[in-house]
């Protein structure tokens, strides 16, 4: 049996200031700090979970709700939502605050996915993830589907052999 680990021990959270370099010239931080910020923030809590070297191996779509400002404080924060053999799905979710203005904002959400591997970068067994709260459990369940879609879009994946997929739309053949 795989060793067990709750998902709550991966919880990281990281905070930055937006700095001039960070930004555009419209003063707004440019993407790809920011998917930067998350792939930081998302590998602590992959090695924090599997507790092994880990490597980014996909990155679901990132949309940006809101532009982020020069001077704006940001907080990220990423947790293992499940894990699969020597891979982990990670939740990241990112806010802004203008401290002067007291206000925050969620800007970013987005899944990760990383492969832990040993020291000669050959993939490796991670722990079971353990989800405790509804919100847990809720991107826990929602986690294989994500991943089957992640999968055919890779091409690694045939279509028909998606069944957590073809659950939701009732498809039969």
């Amino acid at each position: 049996m795989r060793k067990q680990k709750k998902v709550s021990e991966s919880y990281t959270i990281m905070t930055e200031l937006v700095l001039p370099n960070d930004t555009n010239t419209l003063h707004n931080l440019m993407g790809g700090r920011m998917m930067h910020w998350m792939d930081i923030v998302s590998a602590i809590a992959a090695q924090k979970h599997s507790n092994r070297i880990v490597v980014t191996a996909s990155v679901d779509n990132v949309s940006f709700k809101e532009s982020i400002k020069l001077g704006n404080v940001v907080t990220l924060e990423a947790q293992v939502t499940r894990a699969f053999n020597s891979s982990m799905e990670v939740h990241i979710k990112v806010f802004a605050e203008d401290i002067p203005a007291g206000k925050k904002v969620k800007t970013n959400e987005a899944f990760f996915t990383f492969v832990a591997v040993d020291q000669l970068g050959s993939p490796i067994d991670v722990p079971e993830a353990l989800p405790e709260t509804d919100g847990e459990i809720e991107l826990f369940n929602g986690a294989l589907r994500r991943r089957q879609l992640r999968l055919i879009l890779a091409g690694r994946m045939k279509p028909h052999d998606a069944e957590e997929l073809k659950a939701i739309f009732n498809f039969q053949q």
